[in-house]
C-alpha cells in the first residue's frame, strides 16, 4: 500500500473556536460528524460550516473536560462513531472508550426533519462482558474504534502495552445495543462474537495501537493506529507515529505509515471512507493534538492498492 496526504487543514467551529481532541468521524447528512472526546458536542462539518451538535446533556454542569480543570475523569469519552441503519433518519452510534463508569455510555445521534437529536444510554453490563471476553480488567479497556460486520457491530479494543494486551476486537450483536439505547427492546444481555488479536508493529519501540475502523465493501477491514507511548487506558503519551493497516479476519495484511507533516507525526483518531476510485481509496482522517488550544486537523488521504 502507498499513502499520501493529500490536504490537512484545521478544524474550527463558526465563531473560531477548536475543534479539539477528535476522536472519531463518520458520515452524516450533507456532511460529517466528528467527534470530540473531551466535549459534549460534537462537530458537523458541512461545505463552508461547522457547527455543534449536542451528543449528551451536560455532566455536573460541564459541557467540556480537561485534566488542566480536573475535570478530565467526568468526561463520556465517546471514541467510536459508526454510521448505523435507522429507518428514516440518518443515524451514528458513539461509544464510549470504557475503562470508568463516566465511559460506559453510548449515544445514537439522529437526523430527522427537525434537525439533530440525540438518545443516551449506560451500557455498563456490556461492557464487563467484553472486558472479560478479552481477558481485561474493566479499568483496562480502551474501546477505540468500531465497524459494521454485515449485522454486527465490530469493536476494537486500543492495545495496552501496560497490560500485556494487543490490538482486538469482538463481535457484538448491534440490534441488541440500537434497542438498548432508544429504549425499544428490554435487553439484558448482548450477544458476542469471536475474539480476534492483531499485531500492527512498532514505531520507534512503540506498538501500533487502533484508534478506528473502517469496514470495507470487500469484507477487511482498514484500521487507523497510533503510536502512543502511555501506561494506561486514560493518559496521553507521547506520539511516536501513526499508520493504517489493512485486515483479514485475524491476520495483518498490510501496514503503511501516515507521512508526518514536519515537527511531529499526526495522531490519527478517526477515519471514513470519501470514495472508492480505481486504484484505491480516498479517505477522511481526523486528528488529535492532545493540546485544547489547537485545534484538530482533518486530513484527506490518498490510499493506493
Amino acid at each position: 500500500m502507498r499513502l499520501d496526504v493529500a490536504s490537512a487543514s484545521p478544524l474550527t467551529f463558526g465563531d473560531g473556536s477548536p475543534v479539539h481532541a477528535a476522536s472519531a468521524i463518520a458520515p452524516f447528512g450533507d456532511g460529517w460528524l466528528v467527534v470530540q472526546d473531551d466535549a459534549t458536542h460534537a462537530a458537523w462539518w458541512r461545505a463552508g460550516a461547522v457547527t455543534p451538535v449536542r451528543v449528551v446533556e451536560p455532566v455536573a454542569g460541564l459541557e467540556v473536560f480537561s485534566a488542566a480543570a480536573g475535570t478530565k475523569h467526568l468526561k463520556p469519552d465517546f471514541e467510536a462513531a459508526v454510521a448505523v441503519p435507522m429507518a428514516g433518519a440518518d443515524a451514528v452510534l458513539l461509544l464510549g472508550s470504557g475503562s470508568t463508569a463516566a465511559r460506559t455510555r453510548a449515544s445514537l445521534v439522529t437526523l430527522g426533519a427537525s434537525g439533530p437529536r440525540h438518545a443516551v444510554a449506560d451500557l455498563g453490563p456490556l461492557y464487563r462482558d467484553v472486558a472479560l471476553a478479552l481477558g481485561l480488567r474493566d479499568d483496562q479497556l480502551n474501546l477505540e474504534g468500531a465497524c459494521l460486520a454485515g449485522d454486527r457491530l465490530r469493536w476494537f479494543q486500543r492495545a495496552n502495552r501496560a497490560a500485556g494486551a494487543p490490538t482486538a476486537c469482538v463481535d457484538v450483536d448491534l440490534a441488541a445495543v440500537l434497542a438498548t439505547v432508544t429504549g425499544e427492546g428490554g435487553v439484558r444481555r448482548v450477544e458476542l462474537g469471536d475474539v480476534r488479536r492483531y499485531d500492527l508493529g512498532t514505531v520507534g519501540g512503540v506498538p501500533l495501537a487502533v484508534t478506528d475502523a473502517l469496514a470495507l465493501a470487500d469484507g477487511r477491514v482498514l484500521v487507523s493506529a497510533a503510536a502512543e507511548d502511555t501506561p494506561n487506558a486514560v493518559d496521553d503519551g507521547r506520539v511516536a507515529g501513526s499508520a493504517l493497516a489493512l485486515l483479514d479476519d485475524d491476520g495483518v495484511l498490510a501496514t503503511v505509515a501516515v507521512p508526518a507533516p514536519g515537527p511531529g507525526p499526526y495522531k490519527v483518531e478517526g477515519l471514513a471512507l470519501r470514495e472508492a476510485t480505481a486504484d484505491g481509496l480516498r479517505l477522511l482522517a481526523v486528528t488529535d493534538a492532545d493540546d485544547p488550544a489547537v485545534p484538530s486537523e482533518r486530513l484527506e488521504l490518498h490510499l493506493r492498492w
